[in-house]
């Protein structure tokens, strides 16, 4: 979920709340150093020694999924206002001082896209109902509400708390992913256990096709559909 909505001022500056567009790989796993409620929101202070060294005033940054506009950067830390939307929609509201969170800055033009087109929007939160190692890989099954998993499909792109992943199973009310040594041991899902909440954003992509499609039915333009069953493309 993004803190845009409204656009406001900072010290004179124009400031486009927390829009942004990310990969979903992470350049540091920063530590909650305060997080204060206000107005129905949360003002998180966030030490990360790489990231706020390089940050402004008015830059767009990812924490855990969720995209944050940074309204102050004084090395080692920068803070951030999450608004109610962002707090009631993710588990913003729910950060202490001591907890990890994944970080990455947005992108700039001509920045290679290494992972899948994140927007920072979360969709909403899952439960962590299973990980079990497999190889050298480790397998976490994700609990997720209807409205989340109707846009998921087998090898589709997910973001879960900011990480770009591949959906390596996708069921009725769970999916799962299949993550490598490297990400668990550069971000936060190295330390996650089972019930713990994380943030969902699905594929961009597959959320305008679904409403295309969505719209296609009502409309009932059958052509269309026997061309995508077809193609394969539903069932």
């Amino acid at each position: 979920m993004t803190d845009a909505g409204h656009r406001g001022y900072l010290n004179g500056k124009l400031l486009a709340n927390g829009e942004g567009m990310f990969t979903g790989l992470i350049e540091e796993v920063g530590r909650v150093a305060r997080a204060t409620p206000s107005a129905g929101g949360v003002r998180l202070v966030i030490h990360a020694p790489i990231i706020s060294a390089g940050v402004a005033i008015g830059d767009s940054v990812s924490i855990n999924g969720a995209c944050h506009t940074v309204v102050s950067a004084a090395p080692p830390c920068m803070e951030f206002d999450s608004v109610k939307e962002t707090v009631g929609r993710s588990t913003t509201g729910a950060l202490r001082p001591g907890d990890v969170v994944n970080l990455e800055c947005a992108l700039r033009a001509g920045d290679r896209l290494g992972g899948h087109m994140v927007q920072g929007h979360v969709d909403g939160t899952g439960r962590i109902a299973d990980i079990k190692q497999a190889g050298t890989e480790t397998r976490i099954k994700i609990e997720a509400p209807a409205e989340i998993l109707k846009f998921m499909v087998e090898k589709g792109s997910i973001a879960v708390d900011g990480i770009s992943l591949t959906v390596a199973e996708a069921g009725r009310d769970s999916f799962t992913v299949a993550v490598i040594p490297h990400t668990l041991a550069e971000t936060t899902l190295g330390k996650a256990s089972k019930n713990k909440t994380v943030n969902l954003e699905t594929d961009i992509i597959g959320k305008y096709v679904y409403k295309f499609v969505e719209k296609k039915e009502t409309s009932g333009d059958s052509v269309l559909l026997e061309k995508l069953v077809s193609g394969g493309f539903m069932e």
